[in-house]
């Protein structure tokens, strides 16, 4: 009695601290249909991209069409190595190259709180991508070429707090997703890491470097990142607002101090020329 007693308060602290771990990962941005009355969690995002338009799955326990038959096996094996139960490849539309940098704890947080959210039937809806990005076996070679399984390593050559920071922007953050260029493949340009430039959809995305972000002070980034009003007084851009309300105003000071401090920290890399 006393250990599934102990047991249960374990889970509900883990639940608690996966759910703050979830706004890190801004999980019901992308896991929750865009439209009013939208079920938290329920999938049916709609990501349009060049290949072809990409739909969010189910994230909620439930057995038939969310991950009710998953186990923590199966979480950890998606998120770390891109790979669905039964062993075939998730499209890099869902940012496991990112999230196989997150640490085996967190990631056992994570599901718990995902355990512990309210099952919904509603169905996932298959992507409708153009020919041959959809075949699931071709992913085995973008991986081959871009893909690094393995959780966070931390750089002794910067601080703890620097080193916290990295590991919310790469890992949980996925800042790198949308603020790197891509080639022609979608395979992230490293050599410009969070320098920004043209999105997926053709749009400018902010370059995170200080050869920008060296004009604006870290109460002015603090402003920008709690409440998306930028030091000129205009307001960021609405996928950006997202991320704003649900991720990164969200942070505790802590962890948002770091996220900035690294940021500081990064090698300067000047806008392309457009």
């Amino acid at each position: 009695m006393l250990l599934a007693l102990a047991m249960g308060i374990a889970s509900a602290q883990d639940a608690k601290r996966g759910q703050y771990l979830a706004k890190l990962g801004g999980c019901a941005v992308c896991h929750t249909e865009d439209k009013m009355g939208a079920v938290p969690f329920a999938g049916g995002r709609a990501l349009k991209t060049p290949f072809g338009t990409f739909y969010a799955p189910n994230i909620t326990p439930h057995p038939q069409s969310g991950l009710g038959r998953w186990t923590e096996s199966d979480f950890i094996q998606a998120m770390r190595f891109g790979k669905r139960s039964d062993g075939a490849h998730y499209f890099p539309a869902f940012p496991y190259p990112s999230f196989t940098k997150i640490g085996d704890k967190d990631l056992r947080d994570l599901w718990s709180y995902l355990k512990s959210l309210a099952p919904s039937p509603r169905t996932s809806q298959p992507h409708a991508l153009k020919f041959p990005f959809g075949v699931r076996a071709l992913v085995a070679g973008w991986k081959w070429l871009y893909f690094k399984p393995g959780p966070f390593v931390s750089d002794p050559k910067q601080s703890a707090q620097v080193n916290l920071g990295a590991y919310i922007v790469q890992a949980f953050g996925h800042c790198g997703e949308c603020h790197t260029p891509r080639n022609s493949l979608g395979g992230p340009r490293q050599d410009r890491f969070l320098a920004g430039g043209k999105g997926l959809d053709g749009k400018d995305i902010p370059n995170l470097t200080p050869a920008n972000l060296k004009k604006w002070s870290d109460s002015d980034l603090k402003e920008v990142l709690t409440t998306g009003l930028t030091p000129d007084g205009d307001m960021v851009a609405t996928s950006m607002a997202e991320v704003v309300e649900n991720t990164t105003s969200q942070l505790s000071a802590t962890d948002l101090d770091a996220v900035i401090a690294y940021l500081r920290a990064l090698a300067p890399v000047a806008d392309e020329k457009k």
